[in-house]
């Protein structure tokens, strides 16, 4: 056993489950100092996590990393995607808007905006705002890590979902006063440019297609570092808000899997549009949006 990785993985479920660091410890019969030693890949007993994933509510197998981990609560989930990312390779994208790896700046600001400006809107205010500030922190870890290692990236994106991306803007869904949806949009525009460019310029470690059409029937990433591969399975997309998403994502190490969404990757990218025409495509949505202003 990788004692570190079920450290991980245990803080990941523990943010999943909604509990306090403090009522699992107390359940648990240790202290939170050892619960928290634990998360940091401390020897822990094969008992001891039997008793954590009954509290945690999943199976042993999926805390010990075997089998398929199941997020519901954006938060877990990116928690769990940023301790994945700082391990890997290279990133495979299918479908989506954009790939968060080479988006800019300026998409992080308008996210935190908008999800700010949502929460306070809530009648638990506080609560999402702290949600939302976690997320954002772990957004930006997940930037610097990609910019430190600068892992490679093949991105098959959705002209349908594009299209939806420019027509509201980032944060979609969310009631949102028009200053802020407005500026959402110019920032939609701003990113689909600057893929545009990406796609033209081809730099090096970053590949961006364009998949024509509807959107595929399921999105997906597979990340790939040096010792193992995982399957993102329907993934929370980035600028979805994390006290308002519902849905569920999944993480998948079996080889079968990471197989055969390969398998569809690659096919996805045979049949994409690229370069230069993907490029004039992704312009000329831009150049619709701002027509149908």
């Amino acid at each position: 056993m990788k004692f570190a990785d079920i450290g991980q993985q245990l803080r990941a479920y523990r943010l999943e489950s909604g509990l306090r660091a403090e009522e699992i410890a107390a359940r648990l019969g240790v202290s939170r100092a050892a619960l928290y030693r634990y998360e940091k890949g401390e020897v822990i007993k094969l008992d001891t996590v039997r008793r954590l994933a009954e509290l945690l509510k999943i199976s042993p197998l999926s805390l010990l990393g075997i089998g398929v981990e199941y997020f519901a609560r954006p938060l877990a989930f990116l928690e769990r995607l940023r301790q994945i990312e700082e391990q890997v390779e290279q990133i495979i994208l299918f479908g989506g808007a954009l790939c968060y790896q080479t988006s800019t700046d300026a998409f992080d600001g308008a996210v935190a905006e908008a999800w700010t400006e949502a929460a306070d809107a809530l009648p638990d205010r506080f609560a999402a705002r702290a949600t939302a500030e976690q997320c954002l922190g772990l957004l930006g870890s997940r930037r610097r890590a990609h910019q430190q290692r600068r892992p490679n990236v093949l991105a098959i994106l959705s002209e349908a979902s594009i299209q939806r991306f420019l027509a509201e803007g980032v944060a979609s869904g969310l009631a949102l006063p028009e200053r802020v949806r407005t500026r959402c949009r110019a920032v939609a525009q701003s990113e689909a440019e600057a893929m545009a460019g990406l796609m033209e310029a081809v730099p090096i470690g970053v590949q961006l297609g364009l998949a024509a059409g509807p959107d595929p029937m399921g999105s997906f990433m597979v990340l790939r570092g040096r010792d193992r591969a995982n399957v993102i399975g329907a993934p929370f997309a980035p600028d979805a808000a994390p006290f308002a998403a519902t849905g569920v994502a999944s993480i998948i190490g079996a080889d079968d899997a990471i197989a055969v969404h390969q398998r569809v990757a690659e096919a996805g990218w045979r049949d994409a549009l690229k370069g230069a025409d993907a490029a004039a495509r992704v312009r000329a949505l831009v150049a619709e949006a701002k027509r149908s202003e």
